[in-house]
């Protein structure tokens, strides 16, 4: 079985990246070693060494509103 992706689409990715970008901006220390002092690098760095992690939530069925 091949290695999972830590996203499931180029746009989740951007996404997630973006968002710990924002965290990383506003003080969240860096889960890792990075060449870079850019935010939005860091987090690629972060993702891409699989040190960050995210959780896909199921929208909820009209029904159930």
């Amino acid at each position: 079985m091949a290695d999972r992706e830590p996203f499931q689409n180029k746009y989740s990715l951007v996404k997630g990246a973006a968002r710990r970008a924002r965290q990383l901006q506003s003080g969240a220390p860096a889960l890792g070693v990075s060449n870079s002092t850019k935010a939005c690098r860091v987090a690629q760095d972060e993702i891409r060494v699989g040190k960050v992690t995210y959780t896909v939530v199921a929208k909820p069925s009209p029904a159930s509103l």
